[in-house]
Order: structure tokens, then C-alpha cells, then sequence
């Protein structure tokens, strides 16, 4: 039986496509590793992507009676989310309009021997 433990944040105010430039750099990497990674990526979705994996390794350690230390990245990816709509004023009368990206994060972990 293959063990996968999940953790999801949704509603995030990050843009989708800046979360996915660092999942792709933990996907495959053992949690440590990936947590140092994101511990000193100089972008503003380190942050919450590292919550995300922080409550993976959590529910696995908790729910599953997983060993943290043995654990690695299987996924890490984020969808997109509603988009808030806004108008910036301009000249002329005119307006352009600003879209506030969200992102529904997930990270999945499964223990490294079953990889």
C-alpha cells in the first residue's frame, strides 16, 4: 500500500505561476532539503509554499505515524484560483484593470523507501 500525504492551502494572494518556479525545484527532494530551499529562496512565494510542506510533514508525522526525516517530496503544484478583479484609474477617463491572482497550493510527501 502506497502511503501519500497531502496538505493544501487554498485562497493564497500569489500569483499561481510564481508558486510553480519553486515547486519545481523541491519536487523529488527529501523535506529537509526542500525545506532549506524555500528557507532562502529570495521570492514571495517561498513563504507560503513552505507552510504547505511544513503541514504535510505534520499530517504525516500525526495522522500517519510517518518518520519526518524519512520523508520526500512527491508533488508540489498550484492550481489557479478566483481571480479579485480591480480597476486602476487612468488618463483620459479610462481604466485598466488589475487582476489579483490567487492559488490553491498543494504538496504531497511519501516516505522514500516507497519511491
Amino acid at each position: 500500500m502506497q502511503t501519500k500525504v497531502k496538505a493544501t492551502a487554498k485562497y493564497v494572494r500569489v500569483s499561481p505561476t510564481k508558486v510553480r518556479q519553486l515547486a519545481r525545484l523541491i519536487v523529488g527532494q527529501p523535506v529537509q532539503e526542500a525545506q532549506r530551499i524555500l528557507q532562502f529562496a529570495d521570492k514571495g512565494a517561498a513563504e507560503p509554499l513552505l507552510k504547505v510542506l511544513n503541514s504535510a510533514m505534520a499530517n504525516a508525522e500525526n495522522n500517519d505515524d510517518l518518520d519526518p526525516d524519512e520523508l520526500i517530496v512527491d508533488k508540489a503544484f498550484a492550481d489557479e484560483g478566483p481571480t479579485l478583479k480591480r480597476y486602476q484609474p487612468r488618463a483620459l477617463g479610462r481604466a485598466y484593470r488589475i487582476r489579483k491572482r490567487t492559488s490553491h497550493i498543494t504538496v504531497v510527501v511519501t516516505p522514500a523507501e516507497e519511491n
